[in-house]
């Protein structure tokens, strides 16, 4: 009761600051509202506000985060997605693949710091702002690292939306190659659906789907950031490490999360409310990180990661182009 009473001021701030940001980005979704959440943070991180919220405020930008990851689960039928999954396992592996192995080897080049790039890679590769999410506790990234992250794949979302309809067409793509280009290669679902949708009903659906199939990457791809950096941190500290220490537990509950959407009858309006409420303890986390970001630092060093994002998108984007070709 006494942690609570500490955390609890710092939490409701989080919360009434996320509500304008909430409601803004319903009604403008490909800017999306945790982007909205990190920005009115960070115009508010000058303030200098009283210790009575800083608790809470740290709690909701690591805590409140991991629990937005498990509401974020109901959001997901694996019935649809095993069938979606079993038809494009190969491309998802090849698009992963080549934007991980992009953000590592770009990250060296540009003397990125390793999380930033990890979480830029993370964010491109599987699902945008809820991949961040995910492996930000994982890693324990700082405020900046997330700061960054955000706002690199906020932009190629913004430019997928309007850009991705335009070269589809250009190309001459059917519905069935344009779904599966935008469902791999677009980072937010927000900016999926709008692309997708645009070009035609049919590639919207089959995009938001396979979209969908990505953001399941998460389970597995948070499990081996969670044993890498927990072991490169035991060797350069000098002394063990236990799995149980380590193991990200709020994925394991959106897996639980998922499994309860897909098998049980709940009505479609509880599991629409579990996934609304999930995104925005998402925007009340960004606040949160927004608040504690250092705004001068994260504009002079601001450029690299957005180079590294470019980078990772375009060898993203024409993977999956080259994949569906041959």
């Amino acid at each position: 009761m006494n942690k609570i009473t500490i955390i609890l001021p710092g939490i409701i701030l989080a919360a009434v600051l996320a509500i304008p940001a909430w409601l803004i980005g319903t009604f403008f979704p490909i800017i999306g509202s945790p982007v909205l959440g990190i920005l009115s943070g960070m115009l508010l991180s000058f303030w200098k506000r009283p210790f009575l919220f800083e608790d809470g405020v740290k709690y909701t930008s690591k805590k409140v985060l991991q629990y937005s990851v498990i509401l974020m689960g109901f959001g997901l039928n694996l019935f649809n997605i095993i069938k979606v999954g079993g038809q494009t396992l190969e491309l998802l592996v090849f698009t992963l693949a080549a934007a991980f192995l992009t953000a590592y080897v770009a990250g060296k080049l540009l003397k990125i710091e390793g999380k930033t790039q990890t979480l830029i890679g993370v964010g491109t590769a599987i699902c945008g702002g809820s991949a961040i999410a995910a492996a930000a506790p994982v890693i324990d990234a700082d405020e900046k690292e997330v700061a960054h992250s955000i706002s690199t794949i906020f932009l190629f979302n913004v430019i997928a939306a309007f850009l991705f309809p335009f070269l589809g067409h250009v190309l001459g793509m059917s519905n069935q190659n344009f779904g599966l280009w935008t469902g791999t290669a677009v980072n937010d679902t927000s900016s999926v659906v709008a692309a997708g949708y645009t070009f035609s009903h049919a590639a919207g659906n089959l995009a938001v789907i396979v979209k969908l199939t990505r953001t399941l990457m998460i389970v597995p791809v948070t499990l081996v950031l969670a044993l890498y950096y927990s072991r490169k941190t035991a060797r350069k500290n000098n002394n063990s490490y236990h799995f149980s220490k380590i193991f990200p537990w709020f994925v394991l509950g959106f897996v639980l999360a998922s499994v309860v959407s897909t098998f049980l009858p709940l009505p479609g309006d509880v599991i629409n409310f579990f996934v609304q409420f999930g995104k925005f303890l998402i925007v009340m986390a960004m606040v949160s990180i927004g608040l504690n970001t250092n705004v001068v630092k994260l504009v002079k060093n601001g450029g690299r990661p957005i180079l590294l994002g470019f980078i990772c998108w375009a060898v993203l984007s024409i993977t999956s182009l080259a994949i569906q070709s041959l």
